[in-house]
C-alpha cells in the first residue's frame, strides 16, 4: 500500500536521490534549491510535489502545478510533471496511484482539464499513461535553451 502525501522540506533529500530515477546522469539539485523551488510551488494554490511511501521509504513523485487561467470562465487547468517511480518499486501500480490522486487533486481544484508530457517513446511508458486515463489528443511542442 502506497502513502501519498505532499513533500516537506525533510523529505527533500530522499527526493533528490528518487529523481536519480528520472533522468539518469542529470547532476542533482542541492537541497537549498529544492527547499526554494519547494518554497515558490507551495505559493500557487493546490499545487505539491506529490510523494508515495511504502514502509517509510520514498518510492515514487510527481509534481502537480495548477495554473490560474482567464479563458474558460476562469477555470484553471493543470499539468502534471516529474513522474518518478523508483526502479526496484515499478509495475506495482505506484505511479499509476500518483497519478490518479494528482488528477483527483486537480478536479477538487475545479481545473477543467490535466496535461502531461513525456519526451519518451517508450511504448511501455505510453501505454502507462494511456492505462491511467491520458490520451494522445494534443500535439505538444517545447524550446529549451
Amino acid at each position: 500500500m502506497i502513502e501519498i502525501k505532499d513533500c516537506k522540506t525533510a523529505d527533500l533529500p530522499a527526493l533528490i536521490e528518487l529523481y536519480a530515477f528520472l533522468n539518469p546522469g542529470d547532476l542533482p539539485c542541492s537541497v537549498s534549491c529544492a527547499a526554494d523551488s519547494l518554497g515558490q510551488l507551495g505559493r500557487y494554490p493546490g499545487s505539491a510535489i506529490m510523494t508515495g511511501w511504502v514502509d517509510g521509504t520514498l518510492v515514487a513523485s510527481c509534481t502537480l502545478i495548477v495554473i490560474p487561467n482567464i479563458s474558460r470562465a476562469g477555470t484553471p487547468y493543470a499539468l502534471i510533471e516529474n513522474v518518478v517511480t523508483h526502479g526496484d518499486y515499478r509495475k506495482r501500480g505506484f505511479g499509476t496511484a500518483m497519478l490518479k490522486d494528482a488528477v483527483g487533486r486537480a478536479w477538487a481544484c475545479g481545473c477543467y482539464k490535466v496535461m502531461l508530457l513525456t519526451g519518451t517513446t517508450k511504448q511501455s511508458t505510453l501505454d502507462f499513461y494511456a492505462a491511467a486515463g491520458f490520451a494522445q489528443t494534443k500535439t505538444g511542442f517545447q524550446i529549451r535553451r
